[in-house]
């Protein structure tokens, strides 16, 4: 009997050689016009679908173009995404993200003289894509542009991450670490209040927490939440009161809520 060849659930749109999901590729009009926009530098390469045609379109051409962005018209299967994406017809390739290390991160969040209390978003392994890419896109509107990630336990900077921030990833500051609990003592050392974020009633409010000093947020992770000796290392535990017995959100929108309550007490 003449064996058949193994058959695969998932089709790969990627060129050869390249994996579904590369950290190296984008996807997405608004992302790939934010990446080109913000730092142009980091894009090697953009494709576009052939036969896509519209103003945004024209403009991610124009811009490639005058950037010296290679340009190519590929058809679907070769333009280098997972299948299944809605990659709107555009992707383009982009030098990764280049993590900066904690002194580097604490020197740009220093340069704040005049403005409202410095703020740093720390997140403890969030493993999903989708809801780090989604909190990134709340953090960039919140004003927290330095974000901690756990290195082990988190994510990997992906195509994904990038185009559910709607770009903004192209925009905030990043820092993986290996040790969050050492890092939060080095925080609090440097005149940092770290507050976790909890779903626990006992916990304090986020609308009776001063939020008036330089912090750090620290979000859980998807499930579990916080780890114990992070949450132990937290100045101040404090939670999203909730109505009725509900004591349960996304941990995308519960960062969302907890950072835009810190900026309006901060005043942006």
């Amino acid at each position: 009997m003449k064996r058949q060849p193994p058959q695969h659930s998932r089709k790969s749109s990627g060129s050869a050689g390249e994996r579904p999901d590369s950290p190296d590729m984008i996807w997405g009009v608004n992302t790939v016009l934010e990446a080109l926009a913000h730092d142009p530098r980091r894009v090697s390469e953009v494709r576009v679908l052939r036969g896509k045609a519209g103003p945004k379109f024209q403009e991610i051409i124009d811009q490639a173009r005058a950037q010296n962005v290679r340009l190519r018209f590929v058809e679907a299967n070769r333009l280098g995404v997972p299948a299944q994406t809605r990659h709107q017809g555009v992707a383009a390739r982009q030098i990764p993200v280049r993590p900066l290390g904690l002194d580097e991160l604490l020197e740009l969040v220093g340069r704040r003289e005049g403005r409202p209390p410095a703020r740093i978003l720390a997140l403890d392994s969030i493993q999903d894509p989708r809801n780090l890419g989604a909190i990134f896109r709340s953090a960039l509107a919140a004003g927290f542009t330095a974000v901690i990630l756990t290195r082990e336990r988190s994510a990997p900077l992906s195509g994904t991450v990038a185009a559910t921030s709607a770009g903004a990833l192209a925009h905030l500051r990043i820092c993986q670490v290996v040790n969050l609990t050492d890092t939060l003592k080095t925080l609090q050392k440097k005149g940092f209040w770290v507050f976790g974020s909890v779903a626990d009633r006992t916990a304090a409010s986020i609308y009776t927490t001063d939020f008036s000093v330089p912090l750090c947020l620290v979000i859980g992770g998807e499930g579990k939440g916080i780890r114990p000796l992070v949450r132990k290392q937290c100045d101040q535990l404090v939670t999203i009161p909730m109505a009725g017995d509900f004591d349960s959100l996304n941990v995308s929108v519960a960062a969302a809520v907890i950072m835009f309550e810190i900026i309006r007490q901060q005043g942006r």
